[in-house]
This record gives C-alpha cells, sequence and structure tokens, in this order.
C-alpha cells in the first residue's frame, strides 16, 4: 500500500477514535499533496510523497524551534506531536554511518572528485536515498566528502 493512501486510512482511523490533532496534521499533510497535484497537474508519486512528508516535518521542525526560543511548551508540544505522527509514515532513516557509506559510493560511482561535481552526485544519489535522510543533511555531507 501506497504512502498516500496509508494516510487516507489514518485520517479515517482518527476521526472514528475521536484523535483530533492526529486527524488535523494527517489532512495537513494530505492537503499539501493535493495543493502540489492541483499546481502541477500531475498525481505524485511515491517519492514525491515522501519529499512532501519530509518538508512538512522540515516545516515543524523549525517551527519547534521557535516555540523552544519563544519559551512557548505548549506550541513545542504540539509541533513535536505532529512530528511524531508525520514520522510514523516516512520509511526508516538513515543512520549517520549508513548515509556516509551511500555517499562515498555514490561519489566513487559518479566519479566527482571536486566540489564542482556536487549536482552529479546529488542527482544519482537522491533516488537510492527517497525520504529517509533529510536533504540538508544530505547535501551537507556530500559537500564536506567532496572538499576532502
Amino acid at each position: 500500500m501506497d504512502t498516500k493512501t496509508q494516510l487516507t486510512d489514518a485520517v479515517k482511523e482518527a476521526m472514528k477514535s475521536g484523535d483530533t490533532q492526529r486527524r488535523d496534521t494527517l489532512r495537513m499533510a494530505l492537503a499539501a499533496i493535493k495543493q502540489i497535484e492541483v499546481d502541477k497537474r500531475i498525481s505524485v508519486d511515491e517519492a514525491g510523497v515522501l519529499a512532501i512528508l519530509q518538508k512538512e516535518i522540515k516545516t515543524r521542525r523549525e517551527a519547534l524551534e521557535e516555540a523552544k526560543a519563544a519559551d512557548r511548551a505548549d506550541l513545542a508540544a504540539a509541533a513535536q506531536a505532529e512530528i511524531n505522527i508525520l514520522n510514523v509514515f516516512l520509511p526508516k532513516s538513515l543512520s549517520a554511518d549508513e548515509l556516509r557509506a551511500l555517499v562515498q559510493a555514490t561519489i566513487a560511482e559518479t566519479g566527482a572528485a571536486a566540489p564542482a561535481d556536487m549536482g552529479k552526485v546529488m542527482k544519482a544519489l537522491l533516488p537510492k536515498i527517497a525520504g529517509r535522510a533529510p536533504g540538508d543533511q544530505v547535501s551537507a555531507l556530500v559537500r564536506e566528502l567532496l572538499a576532502s
């Protein structure tokens, strides 16, 4: 079953159980997916759904940091709960060692030798990662390894 269908089913379950926070969080994620589909006139594939979920989680992490900085424990708790709800639908994250090994293998595979080759490495690497690591973390690691 694809992630989009899992999200839809989870919304229905949350509605039946009366879990309003889970329902609302999942509806926001589905709305973000639908917005992309309408704007671009496409049907979002599995990789696209995972990318949208990661973007939603990133947004909530930023909100969490802002809430902590503003000393708003209520907002921080809500953002953390939303992150936990959305994380259930992402594939298991890569560990730092697994990610480093995958990046090194892709660098060797593409023959990249300098930071100028970063685009070539990222193009080959992102389909392999597919939602299992944040893009900013991946690009920072690729930049670091190409610079050394």
